[in-house]
Protein backbone atom coordinates (compact mmCIF):
# COMPACT_ATOMS: atom_id res chain seq x y z
CA UNK A 1 0.00 0.00 0.00
CA UNK A 2 1.21 3.75 -0.68
CA UNK A 3 2.34 6.35 2.20
CA UNK A 4 -0.43 8.78 1.37
CA UNK A 5 -2.14 10.53 4.40
CA UNK A 6 -4.19 8.70 6.96
CA UNK A 7 -6.44 10.88 9.04
CA UNK A 8 -8.09 9.07 12.28
CA UNK A 9 -11.72 9.96 13.01
CA UNK A 10 -12.85 7.34 15.37
CA UNK A 11 -11.79 5.46 18.59
CA UNK A 12 -13.89 2.15 19.45
CA UNK A 13 -11.46 1.63 22.63
CA UNK A 14 -9.91 -1.79 23.44
CA UNK A 15 -11.36 -4.81 21.79
CA UNK A 16 -10.49 -8.72 21.76
CA UNK A 17 -10.58 -10.61 18.48
CA UNK A 18 -14.57 -10.65 17.53
CA UNK A 19 -14.97 -14.51 16.84
CA UNK A 20 -12.90 -14.86 19.49
CA UNK A 21 -15.10 -16.99 21.82
CA UNK A 22 -13.63 -18.15 25.28
CA UNK A 23 -14.04 -21.79 26.43
CA UNK A 24 -13.41 -21.48 30.02
CA UNK A 25 -12.96 -18.68 32.56
CA UNK A 26 -9.76 -19.03 33.05
CA UNK A 27 -9.37 -17.60 29.32
CA UNK A 28 -10.61 -14.19 30.65
CA UNK A 29 -7.07 -13.48 31.59
CA UNK A 30 -5.17 -14.08 28.70
CA UNK A 31 -7.22 -12.53 26.04
CA UNK A 32 -5.60 -10.80 23.19
CA UNK A 33 -6.93 -7.18 23.38
CA UNK A 34 -5.62 -3.88 20.84
CA UNK A 35 -6.73 -0.64 20.31
CA UNK A 36 -9.67 -0.34 17.56
CA UNK A 37 -9.20 2.98 15.80
CA UNK A 38 -10.45 3.97 12.43
CA UNK A 39 -8.82 5.83 9.89
CA UNK A 40 -9.22 7.56 5.71
CA UNK A 41 -6.68 7.76 3.28
CA UNK A 42 -6.53 10.84 1.80
CA UNK A 43 -5.58 9.36 -1.62
CA UNK A 44 -7.53 6.22 -1.68
CA UNK A 45 -10.38 7.33 0.06
CA UNK A 46 -9.86 4.11 1.74
CA UNK A 47 -11.46 3.92 5.41
CA UNK A 48 -9.38 1.04 7.52
CA UNK A 49 -8.62 0.32 10.66
CA UNK A 50 -5.32 2.05 12.45
CA UNK A 51 -3.72 -1.69 14.06
CA UNK A 52 -3.83 -4.49 12.19
CA UNK A 53 -4.55 -7.26 13.71
CA UNK A 54 -2.39 -10.60 12.29
CA UNK A 55 -4.29 -13.40 9.96
CA UNK A 56 -3.80 -16.47 11.87
CA UNK A 57 -4.67 -14.93 15.24
CA UNK A 58 -8.16 -14.75 13.66
CA UNK A 59 -8.43 -17.69 11.04
CA UNK A 60 -7.51 -20.73 12.06
CA UNK A 61 -8.60 -24.27 12.82
CA UNK A 62 -10.98 -22.43 15.88
CA UNK A 63 -13.12 -19.85 13.67
CA UNK A 64 -16.38 -20.55 14.60
CA UNK A 65 -18.50 -18.20 12.02
CA UNK A 66 -19.85 -21.27 9.59
CA UNK A 67 -21.63 -19.68 6.37
CA UNK A 68 -23.75 -23.21 7.03
CA UNK A 69 -25.47 -22.36 9.90
CA UNK A 70 -27.33 -19.48 8.39
CA UNK A 71 -30.62 -19.70 6.30
CA UNK A 72 -30.58 -16.55 4.54
CA UNK A 73 -27.10 -16.89 3.91
CA UNK A 74 -27.63 -20.02 2.30
CA UNK A 75 -30.31 -18.73 0.25
CA UNK A 76 -27.98 -15.84 -1.05
CA UNK A 77 -25.35 -17.87 -2.41
CA UNK A 78 -27.44 -20.28 -3.77
CA UNK A 79 -28.57 -17.19 -6.06
CA UNK A 80 -26.10 -16.09 -6.66
CA UNK A 81 -24.13 -18.93 -7.95
CA UNK A 82 -27.38 -19.49 -10.04
CA UNK A 83 -26.99 -15.98 -11.48
CA UNK A 84 -23.29 -15.53 -12.04
CA UNK A 85 -23.83 -19.27 -14.12
CA UNK A 86 -26.16 -17.33 -16.48
CA UNK A 87 -24.70 -14.27 -16.88
CA UNK A 88 -21.49 -15.35 -17.43
CA UNK A 89 -21.47 -19.06 -18.51
CA UNK A 90 -17.83 -19.68 -16.61
CA UNK A 91 -15.59 -22.50 -17.83
CA UNK A 92 -13.80 -22.69 -14.35
CA UNK A 93 -14.06 -21.30 -11.01
CA UNK A 94 -11.94 -20.26 -8.34
CA UNK A 95 -13.27 -18.78 -4.56
CA UNK A 96 -11.29 -16.91 -2.13
CA UNK A 97 -12.64 -17.69 1.23
CA UNK A 98 -14.96 -20.51 0.85
CA UNK A 99 -15.66 -21.15 3.84
CA UNK A 100 -17.93 -24.30 4.25
CA UNK A 101 -18.99 -24.32 0.49
CA UNK A 102 -22.22 -22.75 0.23
CA UNK A 103 -21.40 -21.17 -2.90
CA UNK A 104 -18.75 -23.28 -4.56
CA UNK A 105 -21.04 -26.31 -4.11
CA UNK A 106 -23.38 -24.50 -7.14
CA UNK A 107 -20.16 -25.47 -9.31
CA UNK A 108 -18.80 -28.92 -11.06
CA UNK A 109 -16.04 -30.24 -8.57
CA UNK A 110 -13.39 -30.71 -11.90
CA UNK A 111 -13.01 -27.23 -12.44
CA UNK A 112 -13.88 -25.39 -9.18
CA UNK A 113 -10.66 -24.21 -6.59
CA UNK A 114 -11.21 -23.20 -3.25
CA UNK A 115 -8.81 -20.80 -1.32
CA UNK A 116 -9.22 -21.18 2.48
CA UNK A 117 -7.30 -20.56 5.14
CA UNK A 118 -9.31 -21.91 8.18
CA UNK A 119 -8.04 -25.73 8.43
CA UNK A 120 -11.63 -26.29 9.92
CA UNK A 121 -13.37 -25.02 6.86
CA UNK A 122 -10.72 -26.34 4.06
CA UNK A 123 -11.10 -29.68 5.35
CA UNK A 124 -14.70 -29.55 4.55
CA UNK A 125 -14.71 -28.79 0.88
CA UNK A 126 -11.77 -30.90 0.45
CA UNK A 127 -14.06 -33.58 1.77
CA UNK A 128 -16.36 -32.50 -0.90
CA UNK A 129 -14.46 -33.36 -3.63
CA UNK A 130 -13.29 -29.58 -4.33
CA UNK A 131 -9.50 -28.77 -5.06
CA UNK A 132 -8.64 -26.71 -1.60
CA UNK A 133 -5.53 -24.32 -1.35
CA UNK A 134 -5.10 -23.99 2.72
CA UNK A 135 -3.20 -20.79 2.37
CA UNK A 136 -4.08 -16.65 2.54
CA UNK A 137 -4.75 -15.50 -0.60
CA UNK A 138 -1.22 -13.88 -2.10
CA UNK A 139 0.26 -13.27 -6.08
CA UNK A 140 2.42 -15.86 -4.87
CA UNK A 141 -0.41 -18.59 -3.89
CA UNK A 142 -2.12 -17.07 -7.42
CA UNK A 143 1.10 -17.34 -9.47
CA UNK A 144 0.78 -21.42 -7.46
CA UNK A 145 -2.71 -21.92 -8.76
CA UNK A 146 -1.87 -20.81 -12.24
CA UNK A 147 1.06 -22.93 -12.98
CA UNK A 148 -0.87 -25.82 -11.69
CA UNK A 149 -4.81 -25.11 -12.82
CA UNK A 150 -4.69 -22.39 -15.24
CA UNK A 151 -6.12 -19.13 -15.69
CA UNK A 152 -9.55 -18.88 -13.97
CA UNK A 153 -13.46 -17.52 -16.14
CA UNK A 154 -14.32 -16.74 -12.25
CA UNK A 155 -13.13 -15.28 -9.46
CA UNK A 156 -15.47 -14.73 -6.36
CA UNK A 157 -15.34 -13.62 -2.88
CA UNK A 158 -17.76 -12.98 -0.20
CA UNK A 159 -17.31 -10.95 2.66
CA UNK A 160 -13.85 -11.75 2.48
CA UNK A 161 -11.26 -9.14 0.39
CA UNK A 162 -12.29 -6.64 3.51
CA UNK A 163 -10.17 -8.88 5.66
CA UNK A 164 -7.19 -9.53 3.74
CA UNK A 165 -4.25 -6.87 4.70
CA UNK A 166 -2.41 -5.73 1.55
CA UNK A 167 -5.09 -5.13 -0.82
CA UNK A 168 -3.10 -3.88 -4.30
CA UNK A 169 -1.21 -7.82 -3.63
CA UNK A 170 -4.77 -9.32 -3.68
CA UNK A 171 -5.68 -7.42 -6.75
CA UNK A 172 -2.44 -7.68 -8.60
CA UNK A 173 -2.67 -11.73 -7.42
CA UNK A 174 -6.57 -11.84 -8.91
CA UNK A 175 -5.40 -10.31 -12.53
CA UNK A 176 -2.59 -12.08 -12.74
CA UNK A 177 -4.69 -15.55 -12.30
CA UNK A 178 -7.63 -13.66 -14.27
CA UNK A 179 -8.39 -15.39 -17.66
CA UNK A 180 -8.60 -12.08 -20.46
CA UNK A 181 -12.45 -12.55 -20.58
CA UNK A 182 -12.52 -13.29 -17.02
CA UNK A 183 -14.47 -11.94 -13.97
CA UNK A 184 -13.73 -10.51 -10.81
CA UNK A 185 -17.04 -10.65 -8.29
CA UNK A 186 -16.60 -9.99 -5.04
CA UNK A 187 -19.07 -8.16 -2.05
CA UNK A 188 -18.52 -6.93 1.02
CA UNK A 189 -20.40 -4.52 3.19
CA UNK A 190 -20.94 -0.76 1.92
CA UNK A 191 -19.36 2.18 3.61
CA UNK A 192 -21.74 4.65 2.46
CA UNK A 193 -24.50 2.46 4.29
CA UNK A 194 -22.34 2.04 7.44
CA UNK A 195 -22.17 5.89 7.42
CA UNK A 196 -25.69 6.09 6.84
CA UNK A 197 -26.87 3.77 9.09
CA UNK A 198 -24.42 4.81 11.96
CA UNK A 199 -23.62 0.98 12.46
CA UNK A 200 -19.83 1.27 13.68
CA UNK A 201 -20.60 -2.66 14.76
CA UNK A 202 -19.51 -3.74 11.31
CA UNK A 203 -15.81 -2.04 12.51
CA UNK A 204 -14.22 -5.17 13.91
CA UNK A 205 -10.75 -6.88 13.27
CA UNK A 206 -11.71 -9.11 10.52
CA UNK A 207 -12.97 -6.06 8.88
CA UNK A 208 -9.51 -4.18 8.34
CA UNK A 209 -11.29 -2.37 5.17
CA UNK A 210 -15.04 -0.93 4.98
CA UNK A 211 -15.03 -0.75 0.85
CA UNK A 212 -16.69 2.30 -0.58
CA UNK A 213 -16.82 2.10 -4.13
CA UNK A 214 -14.67 5.02 -4.74
CA UNK A 215 -11.83 3.32 -3.36
CA UNK A 216 -12.18 0.30 -4.68
CA UNK A 217 -12.47 2.10 -8.51
CA UNK A 218 -8.83 4.02 -7.44
CA UNK A 219 -7.37 0.93 -6.13
CA UNK A 220 -8.73 -1.99 -8.83
CA UNK A 221 -6.82 0.79 -11.23
CA UNK A 222 -3.79 0.98 -9.95
CA UNK A 223 -3.51 -2.95 -10.00
CA UNK A 224 -4.99 -3.36 -13.72
CA UNK A 225 -8.26 -4.32 -13.02
CA UNK A 226 -11.49 -2.21 -13.75
CA UNK A 227 -14.96 -2.12 -12.23
CA UNK A 228 -17.66 -2.61 -15.30
CA UNK A 229 -20.79 -3.39 -12.45
CA UNK A 230 -22.35 -2.74 -8.84
CA UNK A 231 -25.11 -4.12 -7.24
CA UNK A 232 -26.47 -2.64 -4.12
CA UNK A 233 -27.35 -5.87 -1.86
CA UNK A 234 -29.33 -5.79 1.36
CA UNK A 235 -27.39 -8.54 2.66
CA UNK A 236 -25.13 -8.10 5.98
CA UNK A 237 -26.71 -4.65 6.68
CA UNK A 238 -26.03 -3.35 2.91
CA UNK A 239 -23.32 -4.46 0.61
CA UNK A 240 -22.12 -3.97 -2.37
CA UNK A 241 -21.22 -6.90 -5.12
CA UNK A 242 -18.52 -5.40 -7.33
CA UNK A 243 -17.54 -6.90 -10.67
CA UNK A 244 -14.26 -6.09 -11.90
CA UNK A 245 -12.20 -7.24 -15.36
CA UNK A 246 -8.70 -6.44 -17.40
CA UNK A 247 -9.58 -3.33 -19.08
CA UNK A 248 -9.84 -3.63 -22.94
CA UNK A 249 -10.88 -6.97 -22.95
CA UNK A 250 -12.52 -8.16 -26.35
CA UNK A 251 -15.58 -8.60 -24.62
CA UNK A 252 -17.81 -7.25 -21.83
CA UNK A 253 -16.52 -3.93 -22.58
CA UNK A 254 -19.83 -2.05 -21.23
CA UNK A 255 -19.24 -0.41 -18.22
CA UNK A 256 -22.85 -0.31 -16.46
CA UNK A 257 -24.50 3.04 -15.59
CA UNK A 258 -24.28 1.51 -12.24
CA UNK A 259 -20.73 2.14 -11.67
CA UNK A 260 -21.17 5.69 -12.54
CA UNK A 261 -24.55 5.82 -10.12
CA UNK A 262 -22.72 4.49 -7.01
CA UNK A 263 -19.66 7.29 -7.51
CA UNK A 264 -22.34 10.05 -7.73
CA UNK A 265 -24.04 8.63 -4.85
CA UNK A 266 -21.29 8.52 -2.61
CA UNK A 267 -19.65 11.63 -3.39
CA UNK A 268 -23.11 13.09 -2.93
CA UNK A 269 -22.91 11.33 0.56
CA UNK A 270 -19.47 13.05 1.13
CA UNK A 271 -17.34 9.85 0.98
CA UNK A 272 -14.75 11.80 -0.18
CA UNK A 273 -15.19 14.93 2.17
CA UNK A 274 -12.74 13.91 5.84
CA UNK A 275 -15.87 16.26 7.70
CA UNK A 276 -18.62 13.39 6.97
CA UNK A 277 -16.19 10.77 8.97
CA UNK A 278 -15.92 13.05 11.89
CA UNK A 279 -19.76 13.55 12.13
CA UNK A 280 -20.32 9.42 12.50
CA UNK A 281 -18.16 10.08 14.91
CA UNK A 282 -20.07 12.24 17.04
CA UNK A 283 -23.32 9.69 16.12
CA UNK A 284 -21.38 6.48 17.72
CA UNK A 285 -20.28 8.64 20.36
CA UNK A 286 -24.24 9.25 21.19
CA UNK A 287 -25.69 5.80 20.02
CA UNK A 288 -22.81 4.90 23.21
CA UNK A 289 -24.52 6.91 25.58
CA UNK A 290 -28.32 6.40 24.53
CA UNK A 291 -27.53 2.22 24.65
CA UNK A 292 -26.62 2.46 27.85
CA UNK A 293 -29.01 4.95 28.92
CA UNK A 294 -31.73 2.29 27.54
CA UNK A 295 -29.81 -0.90 29.01
CA UNK A 296 -28.90 1.01 32.38
CA UNK A 297 -32.86 2.46 33.17
CA UNK A 298 -34.24 -1.35 32.53
CA UNK A 299 -31.88 -2.76 34.57
CA UNK A 300 -32.97 -0.56 37.01
CA UNK A 301 -36.74 -0.77 36.47
CA UNK A 302 -36.44 -4.59 37.28
CA UNK A 303 -36.25 -5.63 33.54
CA UNK A 304 -34.38 -8.77 32.15
CA UNK A 305 -32.21 -8.68 29.30
CA UNK A 306 -31.03 -11.15 27.11
CA UNK A 307 -29.59 -10.91 23.53
CA UNK A 308 -29.91 -13.05 20.56
CA UNK A 309 -26.67 -13.59 18.43
CA UNK A 310 -23.47 -13.79 19.48
CA UNK A 311 -22.45 -12.08 16.16
CA UNK A 312 -19.23 -10.09 15.86
CA UNK A 313 -21.12 -7.04 15.51
CA UNK A 314 -22.05 -7.92 19.14
CA UNK A 315 -18.10 -8.17 20.06
CA UNK A 316 -17.45 -4.71 18.61
CA UNK A 317 -20.83 -3.42 20.40
CA UNK A 318 -20.70 -4.53 23.74
CA UNK A 319 -16.57 -3.95 24.37
CA UNK A 320 -17.38 0.00 22.92
CA UNK A 321 -19.74 0.49 24.97
CA UNK A 322 -18.61 -1.50 28.28
CA UNK A 323 -22.01 -3.71 28.25
CA UNK A 324 -21.25 -7.02 30.53
CA UNK A 325 -23.62 -9.52 32.57
CA UNK A 326 -24.57 -6.74 34.42
CA UNK A 327 -26.69 -5.74 31.88
CA UNK A 328 -27.63 -8.61 29.63
CA UNK A 329 -27.67 -12.05 31.26
CA UNK A 330 -26.66 -14.49 28.11
CA UNK A 331 -26.71 -14.93 24.19
CA UNK A 332 -28.54 -17.29 22.23
CA UNK A 333 -26.77 -18.43 19.26
CA UNK A 334 -27.49 -21.21 16.65
CA UNK A 335 -23.91 -21.63 15.55
CA UNK A 336 -22.72 -24.75 17.61
CA UNK A 337 -19.40 -23.92 18.10
CA UNK A 338 -20.44 -20.42 19.95
CA UNK A 339 -22.38 -22.31 21.76
CA UNK A 340 -21.00 -22.97 25.98
CA UNK A 341 -18.80 -20.24 25.48
CA UNK A 342 -18.12 -16.99 26.81
CA UNK A 343 -18.09 -13.49 24.46
CA UNK A 344 -15.27 -12.01 23.74
CA UNK A 345 -14.41 -9.18 26.08
CA UNK A 346 -17.75 -8.94 27.92
CA UNK A 347 -17.74 -12.60 28.84
CA UNK A 348 -21.55 -13.20 28.17
CA UNK A 349 -22.48 -16.38 28.76
CA UNK A 350 -23.54 -17.76 25.50
CA UNK A 351 -25.62 -20.92 24.74
CA UNK A 352 -28.01 -22.48 22.62
CA UNK A 353 -31.83 -21.29 21.78
CA UNK A 354 -32.65 -24.41 23.26
CA UNK A 355 -31.26 -24.00 26.74
CA UNK A 356 -32.70 -20.26 27.32
CA UNK A 357 -36.56 -19.98 27.82
CA UNK A 358 -37.49 -16.44 26.27
CA UNK A 359 -40.41 -15.67 28.21
CA UNK A 360 -38.09 -15.26 31.35
CA UNK A 361 -37.13 -12.23 29.47
CA UNK A 362 -38.17 -8.83 28.99
CA UNK A 363 -36.23 -7.84 25.79
CA UNK A 364 -33.96 -9.46 23.81
CA UNK A 365 -30.93 -7.02 22.23
CA UNK A 366 -30.78 -7.96 18.56
CA UNK A 367 -27.01 -8.84 18.30
CA UNK A 368 -27.49 -10.12 14.94
CA UNK A 369 -29.76 -7.09 13.86
CA UNK A 370 -29.86 -7.53 10.30
CA UNK A 371 -31.49 -10.65 10.67
CA UNK A 372 -34.43 -8.69 12.68
CA UNK A 373 -37.25 -10.06 9.87
CA UNK A 374 -35.82 -13.91 10.42
CA UNK A 375 -35.58 -13.22 14.14
CA UNK A 376 -39.01 -11.54 14.96
CA UNK A 377 -40.98 -14.32 12.79
CA UNK A 378 -39.29 -17.01 15.15
CA UNK A 379 -40.26 -15.27 17.97
CA UNK A 380 -43.92 -15.00 17.97
CA UNK A 381 -44.98 -16.60 21.27
CA UNK A 382 -42.00 -13.97 22.98
CA UNK A 383 -43.59 -10.86 21.40
CA UNK A 384 -47.23 -12.13 22.29
CA UNK A 385 -46.27 -12.63 25.95
CA UNK A 386 -45.24 -8.78 25.63
CA UNK A 387 -41.53 -9.47 25.09
CA UNK A 388 -39.87 -6.47 23.20
CA UNK A 389 -36.76 -6.16 21.33
CA UNK A 390 -33.74 -3.70 21.26
CA UNK A 391 -31.82 -2.29 18.60
CA UNK A 392 -29.20 0.56 17.97
CA UNK A 393 -29.42 0.38 14.26
CA UNK A 394 -30.54 3.21 12.38
CA UNK A 395 -30.85 4.76 15.97
CA UNK A 396 -31.25 3.15 19.83
CA UNK A 397 -35.15 1.75 20.07
CA UNK A 398 -37.56 -0.93 21.77
CA UNK A 399 -39.96 -2.10 20.00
Amino acid sequence: MSSSVKKEFLDLGRHPIANAFLKNKSDFDNEFIFDLKVCWDEETKLVSIKNFVEPERIFNEDYPYDTSNSFPMMKHFFDTAEMLNKRFQPKNVLEIGSNSGPFIENFNRLNSICVEPCDNFAKVTGNMGYKTYTDFWTTELSDKIKDENGERDLIYAANCICHIHDLDDTFKAVANLLSDDGVFVFEDPSLHKILERGSYDQIYDEHPYIFSVTALDNLLKRNGLIIFDVDNLSVHGGSNRIYAKKPNTPSNNTISHNVLQNLRKEDDFGINNFETYETFAKRVQFSKEELMRCLSNLRHNGKKIMCIGATAKSTTVFNYCGIGTDLIDVITDTTIDKQNTFAPGSHIPVVSPEDVDMLDYDYAYLGAWNFKDVIMKNQKEFIQNGGKFISHIPKVDTF
